[in-house]
């Protein structure tokens, strides 16, 4: 890997405190969590005692008062030690900024300091049925009543869906579905109406929690909605580079971890009477994944860079979620087939790892859709 210039001593610290936390508390309950498909919410506790939840949020409502590069670190650390588990870009890097951002002092100070400690777990509730990365199509409605709002409808594919405490939700408040009048609120998850479906069974991030949501006449304070009425899809506009970046900056340490182990395993495997790394062919894949994942790291790097000095686009944080979730993807089936028979088998970190890359490619919105928003700025 280069040098990267973008971190200080003090990053350098953080980033140190994160691996000795991951040593303790995460890497030796990966296993039970992609089996109970969902993180231990000890762990989400622990990691607020450590200062890992909202670290770029204020310290007057319980944040750590940095900037995003130390939100960047935990991204990396955490795909790092291979496990998707934690949802910390939707937790840290979504729901926190919404409701920083764009809610009332009243939420904030409600809610921050909370998610800040681990006590409170965040969800960002877009997607439904019929509404994935077309986001005007949402049908979830809300319905204006004396001292706040009624909330109908249902969410699919949520991260953190039953774990969560609180969810930030987009629902239409206009009299037909496709219309623009769309708003955001803040909805605590234990508020009757407030129910958690299944728990999806997925193929991959089989330890990150997802589930099904549903809101029946679920009442909704004036004071939780965020961003005023009919801002929420300029909202979600603002605040989705940050969201793809995030998937960008995981999706190029996950690539990095499954080379890592990837070299480390045809150092060892014979074939032939030699390692498996001593093969010219091998040999090559690793040159041509090595070199990906340098460039990878220059770009990414640039992104964090205009991110933390506002001048990263909507453009710009597409392209890096398209090309890092690509990257990740390639790389992880390159390594697949670097580790033949083997790598097809549950026991080997490898699959897992193959397995959970797949998503990236859809989540936070797809390849394609990511490809025409890029287009528009041709």
């Amino acid at each position: 890997m280069l040098t990267r210039t973008i971190y200080d001593d003090e990053h350098h610290l953080f980033r140190d405190s994160v691996k000795k936390l991951y040593e303790r508390e995460l890497l030796p309950k990966i296993d039970s969590w992609e089996h109970n498909g969902i993180v231990d919410r000890e762990f989400w506790l622990a990691c607020g005692d450590a200062g890992l939840l909202l670290p770029d949020i204020p310290e007057e409502y319980g944040g750590g008062g940095q900037d995003f590069r130390f939100n960047a670190i935990i991204l990396e650390e955490t795909a790092l030690a291979g496990t998707t588990g934690p949802a910390f870009g939707v937790h840290n890097d979504i729901v926190a900024h919404y409701i920083h951002n764009h809610g009332s002092e009243a939420v904030k100070h409600e809610w921050l300091s909370k998610m800040a400690s681990g006590e409170s777990i965040g969800a960002i509730c877009m997607t439904e049925a019929n509404a994935g990365s077309d986001l005007k199509a949402l049908r979830t409605h809300a319905r204006e009543v004396e001292g706040g709002f009624i909330l109908n409808g249902s969410k699919t594919f949520i991260t953190n869906g039953v774990n969560a405490d609180v969810a930030v939700v987009a629902a239409c408040m206009g009299t037909s579905p496709g219309d623009k009048d769309i708003s955001l609120f803040v909805v605590d998850a234990a508020s009757p109406g407030y129910i958690k479906g299944r728990k999806l069974d997925k193929v991959g991030n089989r330890s990150s929690d997802t589930a099904e949501l549903f809101f029946e006449d679920l009442f909704v304070p004036r004071g939780n909605l965020i961003g005023g009425r009919g801002n929420g899809f300029r909202l979600m506009m603002q605040e989705l580079p940050q969201e793809r970046l995030s998937i960008a900056i995981s999706c190029q340490a996950a690539a990095q971890h499954a080379f890592d182990i990837t070299v480390d395993y045809v150092g060892e495997r014979r074939a032939f009477g030699q390692p498996i790394k001593e093969f010219q062919n091998t040999r090559y894949q690793l040159a041509a994944m090595k070199s990906q994942l340098q460039v990878g790291w220059a770009h990414l790097d640039n992104c964090i860079s205009a991110l933390v000095d506002k001048r990263l686009t909507t453009e710009q944080a597409a392209a890096a979620k398209l090309w890092h979730s690509e990257l990740r993807y390639d790389v992880v089936d390159e390594c697949v087939q670097l580790f033949g028979g083997y790598g097809y088998i549950e026991e080997y970190e490898i699959a897992r790892l193959w397995r959970d890359a797949r998503v990236m490619r859809i989540y936070g919105g797809t390849s394609e859709i990511m490809k025409e928003l890029i287009s528009r700025s041709i």
